[in-house]
């Protein structure tokens, strides 16, 4: 925890990082990597997360076909990946959604305009058109 502080990362972060314990960063960055690029849309959820269940029910809602990566079966895989996926959006919390291979936020929030969540890009009419722009919607 301490380490990961010093190196600059807020408390949620640290505390990522602190609990995957020690793993082979690279080899995590690459499944990371090969999750993103294996579908339209991926998904990283936890199946006990809120938010998570509504935005896999609402990108059902706009019938929207997605890859949905658990990173919470099992503990021991997920935790070095939501310690990367943090490091790599600038967010560690769940879900961590990626529509063609970008980061766009959360089901609620991101971390800027291009990354606002899938709430705020639905009413701003941009979920649709980007989900089929990548062959993301049936």
């Amino acid at each position: 925890f301490q380490n990961a502080r010093g190196e600059g990362y807020d408390v949620k972060q640290s505390i990522a990082i602190a609990i995957a314990g020690d793993y082979d960063a690279d080899a995590v960055k690459a499944k990371i990597n090969e999750y993103i690029n294996s579908a339209p849309c991926v998904m990283f959820t936890w199946e006990a997360s809120p938010a998570c269940k509504k935005a896999i029910k609402y990108l059902d809602i706009a019938g929207a076909s997605y890859k949905n990566v658990r990173i919470d079966d099992p503990w021991s895989e997920g935790n070095p990946i939501r310690a990367e996926l943090g490091k790599m959006v600038g967010r560690s919390s769940v879900p961590c959604i990626f529509i063609g291979g970008k980061y766009v936020g959360g089901f609620d929030a991101g971390v800027g305009d291009e990354s606002p969540g899938l709430l705020d890009m639905a009413f701003k009419g941009t979920l649709r058109e980007k989900l089929k722009e990548v062959g993301a919607l049936e």
